[in-house]
């Protein structure tokens, strides 16, 4: 049987930092993550380790943020010129 992994893979700072630049907050996550409200708030406060896919999830969305600022944004603004 494989050891859990218990190491955290993101700090709590980390977190706030991904979800600031998302723009969102902890209820936001919540609603597109469907975990409950108490949990992003347990990992902000470093009462209990953040899951591996947490950076993931938060890097991916970073990622398609970026793609939309990227291509979707400007051909909106060069649509209406």
């Amino acid at each position: 049987m494989k050891t859990p992994n218990t190491e955290t893979t993101m700090s709590p700072d980390a977190f706030a930092a991904a979800l600031a630049a998302l723009g969102w907050k902890q209820s936001d996550f919540c609603r597109k993550s469907g975990v409950t409200k108490q949990t992003p708030s347990r990992w902000a406060n470093g009462l209990t380790p953040i899951p591996a896919w947490v950076p993931a999830y938060l890097g991916a969305m970073q990622d398609l943020a970026a793609l939309h600022s990227k291509y979707l944004a400007t051909t909106k603004d060069t649509a209406s010129e």
